[in-house]
């Protein structure tokens, strides 16, 4: 249920409001919109109707129920406010959201060495990335395949933070690792095999960190929302949906099926701001450009691209990774895309070219482990 307040109600009055509904098993959560405050109502309302509320102030403008089982996930939670995900990082504020500039992630699958992060980070920047993603740890399929530098992996992460001033999205497996992956992490990553790893939920929600949530490989939208359900009711509201295609039928042309209408759809139901992640949704690198754009014309608010000094040697997901030169290519189509939609823009990038060669360029074809 929420409270849709007129416009100039004060913020004591709001207080008074919030006082008088409170009951044991009830949370009532207030979301400042940009015209229109809204009081959400989540837990027992059975003791509540519209009309008692009405009657409790004649600063109530209207009541809704939401009937969709995802509360505070839904548009109607904001009264058909989108929100905005504001990430802190050394380069200043950034915002992921519908009315927001697009946001560009990339990098590599995981992180290899010190050596190699620090030079893609220095390309991506000099290409019009905002945030360098990588893997520290990295869920495989074979146990036996690469899992992974772990804690070595995040202070390289954080070097690469340190000189070049891009935000760290990388992902969290364990209850247990949260704390050290938050340290360096300006975004915690949750992959699509844990979306429904409940207790890790429970416990990023409560971190308060922002959360980029990835769809499950075989994740309905509903399955999807329920998930970001359960951070937003841990009282964190800075959650980013990232869909990176689901398993169906087919997988002999493409790694899984991209679900680029899920764009619309999630615009009907839900605030929270949507990215897109054609690399592992095609796992094709000569797939990953139309794809890209595709997604920025259909809406979405950010992309992840997986990017490699050399994919022929990247000792995971090589074959959908694109290279510096690529990306900074795409990134350029990517902005005329976006300003043919009317999107809000990027700050001009700076070609690679242009960029003086640095201690820390790449020296070797064959990325060491």
């Amino acid at each position: 249920m929420i409270i849709v307040m007129k416009p100039g109600t004060s913020p004591k009055e709001i207080d008074r409001i919030n006082q008088e509904l409170s009951r044991p098993n009830l949370k009532i959560e207030t979301s400042l919109g940009k015209h229109k405050v809204v009081i959400g109502l989540v837990g027992d309302t059975d003791d509540l109707n519209r009309e008692q509320i009405q009657a409790i102030s004649p600063w109530v403008e209207t009541v809704l129920q939401i009937k969709k089982p995802f509360k505070r996930a839904s548009l109607e939670f904001r009264h058909g406010e989108y929100s905005e995900v504001v990430v802190s990082t050394p380069n200043g504020n950034i915002s992921f959201g519908k009315d927001a500039p697009l946001v560009n992630v990339a990098g590599p699958c995981s992180v290899e060495s010190e050596q190699m992060i620090i030079d893609i980070a220095f390309q991506l920047k000099a290409a019009g990335a905002q945030f360098l993603r990588g893997g520290a740890y990295k869920p495989r399929t074979s146990p036996y395949a690469f899992q992974g530098h772990a804690e070595l992996a995040l202070e390289w992460l954080a070097t690469a933070r340190q000189e070049t001033g891009l935000g760290i999205i990388t992902e969290v497996m364990d209850t247990a690792d949260i704390d050290i992956v938050a340290e360096v992490a300006d975004v915690l990553q949750i992959g699509a095999r844990n979306m429904q790893n409940f207790s890790l939920l429970k416990k990023v929600g409560a971190k308060g960190k922002p959360v980029l949530l990835k769809r499950g490989m075989s994740a309905t939208i509903q399955e999807w929302l329920m998930a970001a359900e359960y951070i937003l009711a841990a009282g964190n509201p800075n959650v980013i949906l990232c869909e990176r295609g689901i398993r169906t039928f087919d997988k002999q042309y493409t790694r899984n099926t991209y679900d680029i209408s899920v764009i619309p759809v999630l615009r009907e139901l839900t605030h929270l701001p949507i990215m897109l992640d054609p690399s592992h949704a095609t796992g094709k690198s000569q797939y990953v450009a139309s794809m890209a754009l595709a997604a920025i014309a259909a809406g979405a608010d950010a992309l992840m691209i997986e990017v490699h000094l050399n994919p022929a040697k990247a000792l995971s997901d090589g074959p959908q990774s694109l290279t510096p030169k690529q990306y900074e290519e795409l990134i350029q189509e990517m902005a005329a895309i976006s300003k043919a939609i009317g999107r809000l823009s990027q700050p001009s990038f700076i070609s690679l070219e242009a960029i003086p060669e640095q201690e820390s360029a790449p020296k070797f074809d064959c990325i060491p482990a």
